[in-house]
């Protein structure tokens, strides 16, 4: 079988690392650093995982190019898909609640995935629940690769983001802090790291209601959970309120240049609540994108 090729997937990975010192200049010597998931070709940390779900699709020759990908989203992973798919050839559909930013569903479209939009009262669920009702009524017609099944999501991370990570700190890692939506970050790059230093401490973050403004993040106790959700990995569960996430992103903005989503606010905040219980340490922590696609939301 060919490998897949072209010069988008290439472009995934090795993104930045950022020193955060204006933010944590209260909390020194602790640092943090937080990994810049904006630089990859599709603009977020999801390019990782719908590229390795794509790829072990085709080496097990479930994916080929007469199949439609199909899946459920909440906006970034659909990117992914919707790019690798037009720079493959390949069709896209996509369930995503009605909600979900406009801009990310023009993006959708600039790229020619099919949108079927879900009940916004459902969230991610709802989107989840049509994907699998697509894929029963027409199996045959569908790539299915299942975001929230697959453990070639995790796979992602514990190959390579967490390789770029140790590379870049020297293993000088003290906590690890991600936020939980497929939890693909967050098991994959813990157990990476669980395996090469015990001492490095995993904390997840979850929103702090079922009811907030972190898209792609889940509230675990009132959402369908991921099959490769392992409570039992995070040494510590934490949780940001959506406006104390918006607040830091528009800190990163006005200091340290940075222009990023909520989601990335909430890790940032959820690190540096963090940092001030401590004494020393290096915090590492993921940004999943930028603001450019919610620029035009209200909190700004």
């Amino acid at each position: 079988m060919q490998p897949l090729r072209h010069p988008v997937l290439d472009a995934v990975g090795n993104t930045p690392l950022i020193e955060l010192k204006r933010i944590a200049a209260d909390v020194a010597p602790v640092r943090i650093l937080a990994k810049a998931e904006w630089f990859n070709p599709g603009g977020s940390v999801k390019d990782r995982p719908a590229l390795n779900m794509i790829l072990d699709g085709h080496e097990r020759g479930a994916l080929t190019r007469d199949l439609t990908i199909l899946d459920a989203t909440s906006g970034n992973t659909g990117i992914a898909y919707a790019m690798f798919g037009a720079a493959l050839g390949v069709k896209v559909r996509l369930a995503l609640p009605s909600n979900a930013g406009a801009l990310h569903q023009r993006i959708l479209r600039a790229y020619g995935a099919e949108l079927d939009l879900t009940d916004p009262r459902k969230g991610s669920d709802g989107a989840i629940e049509r994907a699998m009702e697509l894929y029963d009524q027409e199996p045959d017609r569908y790539f299915y690769p299942d975001q929230y099944r697959n453990d070639a999501n995790w796979q992602a991370h514990y190959r390579y983001t967490s390789t770029e990570l140790l590379a870049q700190t020297g293993g000088d890692i003290s906590h690890f802090v991600a936020g939980l939506g497929t939890s693909g970050t967050f098991t994959g790059i813990g157990r990476r790291f669980r395996e090469h230093d015990s001492s490095i401490r995993l904390i997840s973050v979850q929103p702090d209601s079922p009811m907030h403004g972190l898209e792609g993040w889940k509230h675990m106790e009132t959402s369908i959970r991921p099959a490769f959700y392992d409570p039992a990995l995070a040494d510590e569960d934490r949780r940001v309120r959506t406006e104390d996430a918006h607040a830091m992103l528009k800190r990163l903005a006005a200091e340290e240049g940075l222009l990023v989503s909520p989601s990335a606010g909430a890790a940032v905040q959820a690190a540096l609540d963090i940092a001030r219980d401590l004494s020393s340490g290096t915090i590492v922590t993921v940004m999943a994108d930028n603001a450019m696609k919610y620029l035009d939301h209200h909190f700004w």
